[in-house]
Order: C-alpha cells, then sequence, then structure tokens
C-alpha cells in the first residue's frame, strides 16, 4: 500500500497525542484539531460543550458524517485529607489497577500540578490491601496539609491524567495513552487532507466531526447528531486486539493489529451500508476483519443509528492493544488502512442515496 501518514502527520498525532483532553474538558485538543484541519475543509463548527465539526461542501441537501470521539479517561478529584492526600472519582472508564506509582498531571486553574499515585511498599503490606481499589489509591503531590494542596490550585473537582507520552515502538507501533479513541480524530482529519490533496469532489456536504463525552456515554456525539441531522453516518473508533496473553477468544471475538480494519456487525449497523464499506474493501484491497456485537456497538455508531428518524450507520474500528491503560499500542499499517477505507468508501456514496432495506 501507498504509504498515507506523512512525518508532518505524525508529527501532529505525536502532540495531539501528548496533550490532554480529559472527558468534559476536551477544548485544549480540540484546538489542536481543529488547527489541522482548518486547511482542509470549507467551514466549521463548535457545538455547546466542545464537539467540533469541519464541512466539506457546506449547504447541500444530502449530509454524510465520518466521527470519532476526542476524550480521554480521567480521574477528578473527590476528597482531600487534612494531611494533603487526595482521593478520587472516575471520569470514564479510569482503570484503579494500573494506577500505583504513576505520574499524573492535575489541571487546575493556575496550570498543572504533577503529582503520584502513592502506593505502600511490599515489605509493608497486608494481604487485603494488596489489590489497589477506588477506597485505596491516593494522589500524592508532595504536600503536607490540604491548605497547601489548595495553594497549590488545586480544589474538588480538578481533574487529573496520566503523564505518559507518545512512542513509536519498533518502528511501526504507536503506543500511548488515549489513542482510545483520538487516534480516530487523526484519522479522519487525514481523510480530510487526502480529499483536499487528491482534488477528490463528492456530491454530498461531508461533516468531519470530533464529538466529546464519548467515554461517559456517547453523549457529544447524541448532541451533535442531532444538530447536523445527517443521512448517513461512519464512526471510526477502537476495538480490542485479543490476540494478547490472557485474553479469552471465546468472549472476546478474534481480531488482531496488523490484519486490518475491524467491520462489525450488530443491530446498530445498517446492513447495506456495512455491505458497501466491504465492497469497497475488496475492490481496492484493503484487508479488514469481522466482530460482532449483541445489543449495542458500545460506540458514537449507537448515538447516530438511534438519533432522529434513524441514521443509517456503520463502524470501523482500529485493532488496539491494552485498552484504557497508558500503553495502548495499534500498528500503523491498520492506522493507514482505516484511513484508506474511509477514503474510499466515500467515493462510493452517491448523492441522495437510500440505504432503506425496504422502498
Amino acid at each position: 500500500m501507498k504509504k498515507i501518514i506523512s512525518s508532518k502527520s505524525e508529527a501532529f498525532l505525536t502532540k495531539y497525542l501528548n496533550n490532554a483532553s480529559p472527558t468534559g474538558f476536551e477544548s485544549e485538543g480540540q484546538k489542536l484539531w481543529l488547527s489541522y484541519i482548518q486547511p482542509y475543509v470549507d467551514e466549521y463548527f463548535v457545538d455547546n460543550y466542545g464537539s467540533v465539526a469541519g464541512v466539506i461542501n457546506p449547504g447541500m441537501d444530502y449530509k454524510v458524517v465520518i466521527e470519532a470521539h476526542a476524550d480521554e479517561i480521567s480521574w477528578f478529584v473527590h476528597y482531600i485529607t487534612k494531611d494533603g492526600f487526595i482521593y478520587l472519582r472516575r471520569n470514564g472508564g479510569s482503570d484503579h489497577m494500573i494506577a500505583p506509582s504513576k505520574r499524573v498531571k492535575i489541571h487546575t486553574d493556575k496550570g498543572t500540578v504533577q503529582a503520584v499515585f502513592g502506593w505502600p511498599a511490599i515489605h509493608m503490606r497486608h494481604a487485603k490491601e494488596e489489590t489497589p481499589s477506588m477506597k485505596n489509591i491516593f494522589l500524592d503531590c508532595g504536600c503536607a496539609s490540604k491548605a497547601e494542596v489548595e495553594a497549590l490550585g488545586v480544589h474538588v473537582g480538578c481533574v487529573a491524567t496520566f503523564e505518559d507520552e507518545f512512542i513509536i515502538l519498533n518502528k511501526n507501533k504507536y503506543v500511548g495513552r488515549a489513542l482510545d479513541n483520538r487516534i480516530g480524530g487523526f484519522m479522519i482529519a487525514e481523510v480530510a487532507r487526502l480529499l483536499k490533496e487528491t482534488k477528490t469532489k463528492l456530491p454530498f456536504s461531508l461533516y468531519i466531526v470530533n464529538a466529546v463525552q464519548e467515554e461517559i456515554g456517547l453523549r457529544g456525539a447524541e448532541m451533535i447528531a442531532h444538530k447536523i441531522k445527517p443521512d448517513l453516518a461512519l464512526i471510526t473508533d477502537v476495538c480490542h486486539d485479543t490476540a494478547t496473553p490472557m485474553v479469552d477468544k471465546i468472549e472476546n471475538g478474534d481480531q488482531q493489529s496488523g490484519l486490518g480494519p475491524v467491520l462489525t456487525y450488530g443491530p446498530a449497523v445498517q446492513n447495506n451500508f456495512l455491505k458497501q464499506i466491504i465492497k469497497a474493501a475488496t475492490d481496492n484491497k484493503i484487508p479488514f476483519q469481522r466482530a460482532a456485537v449483541s445489543r449495542s456497538t458500545g460506540t458514537d455508531t449507537d448515538a447516530f443509528a438511534y438519533s432522529n428518524e434513524g441514521v443509517p450507520s456503520a463502524l470501523i474500528s482500529l485493532p488496539l492493544r491494552y485498552m484504557h491503560t497508558t500503553v495502548e499500542m495499534v500498528q500503523k499499517e491498520d492506522v493507514e488502512h482505516c484511513i484508506k477505507l474511509i477514503f474510499e468508501t466515500l467515493k462510493t456514496v452517491k448523492k441522495g442515496q437510500d440505504f432503506r432495506y425496504l422502498k
């Protein structure tokens, strides 16, 4: 496959992933994303909670969305002890099991405050205390009292994110926190770039949407779906790479990095649209895998599919290892194949195309 991701694109990806974008506080990440896509779109808008949509060919009758979500899991400051230790609540599906000994940044109005997840030494732990839980993990920012913590600008409601930054492992693995799903935001931005650079003309308005608040219930997608009222939606997110140790394929399916995007079957996925995506993959020799879900996809696909009067929607997923950790990992070739599949699928969509099963 011809190289899709340029060094300029990869520099943006690095900057974008290293910036914090916690659920409900995505604005700084959204500014970076919008700055990157602006040369490739005709106009843009931002909604009240921070979802951003770049628009190509605005004002046309038929509206198509490609979408990812912009937020990352994080922690809320919940309680500060008199001795200056900080207890937390989850903001999204944050994993307490990986917290001990991690470094974090607490985001305050005065700037970021560094802290660490403290943990008793192995010499002093008792069996019942050995497993991290939301009741025993805590932050230490080097203060001796609550007053000292508060003097730094830390208060209940501040968010904290892990410090871990983006790396490229073995030349072709992207690794870091929050690839779920800012790698999706990167991919749809690259689609916008390819459309511009190849001078591809589309017979519809295309909305490139980076939605907020997915990690706490698809909220941003719900809001912007009602605002745009699209005729078609193609969502991209991550899914589990199940080829690593300790993962049950009977329970979680068989998808793995390096074998291409994953196409999902499920009630929210419009089957005629899915068939069209599969044909685009086959015609362009793009490898892909298949997955099946039960009641819902658990992604923004559900929010678009069940919005308004029902929007034909489909999901293209990127296999990812170690989800909701600080070492989430995807393969570069899979990222490129996802970008290409979205790009090629858009080229097959006709003006006013009717996806209904019965006409």
